[in-house]
């Protein structure tokens, strides 16, 4: 193990670390996909002899992200009630900010990817956002290639029918949850009603352990209503504005973390989704 392949790691690890988020929706997973291709990286008994360092290490995470996805799906059925991406909180970690710059990594994009099995998942992820071959795409499957590109063909009619709002100007973004907050603040579900979109729709993610939605709530009326009387005894207010997965959102304190974490989707300078995370494990 030398000190110019840990460099030429370390130069590589956002982006893998990018793509385990957007394959999985754990950072933690992410983090560990990335550390154990590294692992496997350093084992080789020729690390030089690999031409493509960046593609070699993507494989690689597909691949343990794959197994993650796989093994998560028996937690997800015992998972209460709704449930949301761990979020990534920006500002500490220009790399990592990089990473959340990208359209896909928002937690409406995340849910619709959610959508999907971890073979098309992977697939999705491998071709169209960072242009792997289906050659490799199929070595990380271990299928053929002709059912990689269909893995690949059914997330994108999965996905084409369930179209995510474009990201919006921060300036707009930020406008628009100002306005939101000061409508929270008067506590008058009306005010709070047209900032909403008539779709909006309200996801809280306590995991079974905090106190949570346990479906999710959707349209202005009953949005509104809800979040008015949570603002009367939840603080809501109390919260700091920070950019959560590259969207605006507010972090609520706890003692040793993060009592939740919540972003926002806009369109049209209103809110359509408000995302919720309680969960304490997914607050680190």
């Amino acid at each position: 193990m030398t000190a110019e392949l840990a460099e030429a790691f370390a130069a590589h690890r956002a982006h893998l670390v990018g793509v385990g988020y957007r394959m999985t929706g754990s950072l933690a997973d992410a983090e560990d996909a990335a550390q154990e291709a590294w692992l496997r990286l350093s084992r080789l008994p020729d690390p030089s002899a690999v031409r493509d360092l960046r593609g070699w290490l993507t494989t690689a995470v597909g691949r343990l992200c794959l197994d993650r996805l796989r093994s998560a799906a028996a937690r997800r059925e015992r998972h209460v009630g709704p449930w949301l991406p761990e979020p990534v909180v920006g500002g500490d970690d220009p790399a990592l900010d990089a990473v959340l710059a990208q359209d896909d990594v928002r937690t409406a994009a995340m849910l619709v990817l959610d959508r999907l099995t971890p073979a098309q998942r992977v697939a999705f992820v491998l071709h169209e956002a960072l242009d792997v071959p289906f050659t490799e795409i199929a070595d990380v499957l271990g299928c053929s290639v002709a059912a990689a590109r269909q893995h690949a063909s059914r997330a994108r009619r999965v996905l084409a029918g369930s179209p995510v709002p474009p990201r919006v100007p921060d300036a707009e973004a930020t406008e628009v949850l100002d306005r939101f907050r000061a409508a929270l603040a008067t506590g008058d579900a009306g005010a709070v009603a047209a900032t909403l979109a008539p779709d909006v729709v309200f996801v809280s993610d306590g995991g079974g352990v905090v106190r949570a939605a346990l479906h999710p709530v959707h349209g202005a009326d009953k949005v509104s209503r809800l979040l008015a009387g949570l603002a009367r005894t939840e603080n809501l207010l109390d919260g700091l504005v920070v950019r959560v997965n590259g969207a605006p959102g507010w972090l609520l304190p706890g003692d040793a973390r993060p009592a939740s974490v919540t972003s926002v989707a806009v369109r049209d300078g209103l809110i359509t989704g408000i995302y919720g995370v309680l969960d304490p494990s997914k607050l680190r």
